[in-house]
Formats: C-alpha cells, sequence, structure tokens
C-alpha cells in the first residue's frame, strides 16, 4: 500500500535535489539585453581590433594546474609564451595603441608606494584620452551615456569624467599615500605586499611584459581548451616572481574598446560591486567592476560561453 510522504520526506528530497544540481553559474542571473545591445554595436565598431592569425598568433597549449590564492608556486604547463607573434607595426601604427603602450611605465607597481604623476605623465593621459575619443567606439559609447543620463554632452566635461573614472589617484594600500587609480590596475597591474597579483586585464600589457620575459604563461583555465580565435581568455601566469592563479582578459580588442565597455558598466550602478552578464559577439561574459568612490577599483571580463560552449 503507498504511503503518504511526511514533510521530512520532503525535506529531505529538496536537500538531494539541491545537492545534485550543479551550482548555477552567473548566466542564471539573465543577460542584460539593453547592455547586450550598446557593447555589440561597439564590437562592430572596433575597428582597430587584432585579427587572430593575421595580427597575432597564440599558443594555447594546455591546461594549467591548480594554485592556491597567494601561493606563489605553480608548475609551467606551458613551455612556449602565449603569443607567437604580434604586428608591432599595428601596436606603433595605431594611434590609440601607441598612446596607450605610452602610459605602461608611468606607475609604481607596489601598492603602498605613493604615485608620483609628473606634468609630462598627466600630459600623456591626456593625449591618449583624446586619441580614443576621436574613435568610432567612444563617440557611441559617449552618446549612449548621454541618452541615459550618466554623462555630459559637453565633449570636455565627458574627458574629465573618464580622468576621473580612470586615472584619478586614491588609496589602495591605507597604510600608504595614494597609490592606485583605475587604470593602472586594470591595464598595468599591480602587486601587494611582494606576495600576490593584483588586476593585470590587459592583453597589450602580457604581450610586452611576456616578450621582455618578465612574465611567464602558465596555461588555460577553462573546463575545455579555447581557440586560437577566441578574444577572451582565461590564463594563469607568473608576474615578475608573482603568481595569478587564474586572471581573464580580452584578447586583440582595442584599448577603447576596454574603455568604453568598462565605463558603461561602472556607470551602469552606483553599488560598489557590479556584476552582469552580457552576450557579445560569440560570446557570453559576465562583466564585473568594482567601485573606488567616482572610480574604477577594477574592472575584467569572466568568460561564460564561447562558441555556445560553456567554459
Amino acid at each position: 500500500m503507498a504511503r503518504g510522504y511526511s514533510g521530512r520526506d520532503f525535506a529531505v528530497l529538496f536537500l538531494l535535489f539541491t545537492v545534485s544540481v550543479p551550482h548555477l553559474d552567473a548566466a542564471s542571473q539573465g543577460v542584460d539585453q539593453e547592455l547586450s545591445e550598446i557593447l555589440s554595436e561597439l564590437w562592430k565598431l572596433d575597428v582597430n581590433r587584432l585579427k587572430p592569425g593575421t595580427d597575432y598568433t597564440i599558443s594555447i597549449q594546455v591546461l594549467a594546474g591548480y594554485v592556491s590564492q597567494g601561493s606563489n608556486s605553480a608548475r609551467d604547463h606551458a613551455h612556449s609564451p602565449l603569443f607567437s607573434y604580434v604586428s608591432e607595426d599595428k601596436l606603433k601604427n595605431l594611434k590609440t595603441y601607441n598612446h596607450f603602450m605610452k602610459l605602461l611605465d608611468n606607475y609604481e607597481t607596489s601598492t603602498g608606494v605613493s604615485e608620483l604623476v609628473t606634468p609630462e605623465e598627466q600630459a600623456e593621459n591626456y593625449h591618449f584620452l583624446d586619441s580614443i575619443l576621436e574613435t568610432e567606439v567612444m563617440k557611441r559609447a559617449h552618446r549612449y551615456l548621454v541618452s541615459k543620463g550618466k554623462s555630459r554632452s559637453d565633449l570636455r566635461l565627458f574627458k574629465n569624467q573618464l580622468y576621473d573614472i580612470w586615472f584619478r589617484l586614491y588609496h589602495r594600500d591605507r597604510s600608504g599615500g595614494e597609490d592606485s587609480c583605475g587604470f593602472e590596475h586594470v591595464f598595468v597591474g599591480e602587486t601587494k605586499y611582494g606576495t600576490e597579483i593584483l588586476g593585470f586585464h590587459n592583453w597589450v600589457q602580457f604581450y610586452l611584459q611576456e616578450k621582455q620575459n618578465h612574465l611567464d604563461y602558465k596555461g588555460y583555465k577553462a573546463r575545455d581548451a579555447p581557440s586560437v580565435n577566441d578574444h577572451v581568455l582565461n590564463v594563469q601566469f607568473s608576474w615578475n616572481g608573482l603568481v595569478k592563479p587564474v586572471g581573464s582578459c580580452f584578447i586583440g580588442v582595442s584599448p577603447e574598446f576596454e574603455v568604453a565597455l568598462f565605463t558603461i558598466v561602472f556607470l551602469k550602478s552606483t553599488e560598489r560591486t557590479t556584476r552582469v552578464v552580457a552576450n557579445v559577439d560569440k560570446y557570453q561574459l559576465e562583466l564585473v567592476v568594482y567601485r573606488h568612490g567616482r572610480s574604477i577599483g577594477t574592472s575584467y571580463p569572466k568568460l561564460l560561453i564561447s562558441n555556445s560552449k560553456h567554459v
């Protein structure tokens, strides 16, 4: 004879169900369709994006091993650099890349060491902003932000807003002076107490540091091997003796695309942490931005799906 189920039975069944179902990833938040639309527009406008196999070549190699946060011991599963080739002519002759690279040696990478911005360095910051504001990517991003009431239409005021978001100095390490800014953290990379890497989410800096033998690629971090044509990667690497267990970055995209994308996500919310899911080209991404007052604390993409495959 069939018996009825008690409340305890249902509780046990519920527990079994929740244990057996895999943890829902960020995609369960739901895709932000409006954000997907504007970012897809920017993607199509990014004429300065380098082409895989033509303007650069990467060597994915193998899956990196597990490294706990704070550990600086990582087995080198990848025996060759990530970047086999990058067109130096492209980097030098494309205006936004040229101005971008001039900024990469302007910072003290160690947190706790106060930054001193010279007049020449400040001028370089503004030259970079001027160069990206001439691109269709940033022009479209500006119009979008104005339409949402997040930015002023006056180009000078918008440039000042961008300066505050990306270049305004602040305290990352409370024991020291103004030692960081959004640009340094995201695009250049920082170190904390000589024990861990902070930020460092830019492919151009990755390539340049790898070329100078300051950086060693350890392998990819994903369930399946990425494609050499992918424009977003999760990787493990060491930099000046310190290990980043897993870091994510766009590959091949222009500086203006990254600035536009993360500025839009930053201004989308006043929360300290913003995590949104968007579809861009063939990728589904979780875009993460941490706020530090009026400035970006950090920002990076997390690849969720590429070519319909979960990573």
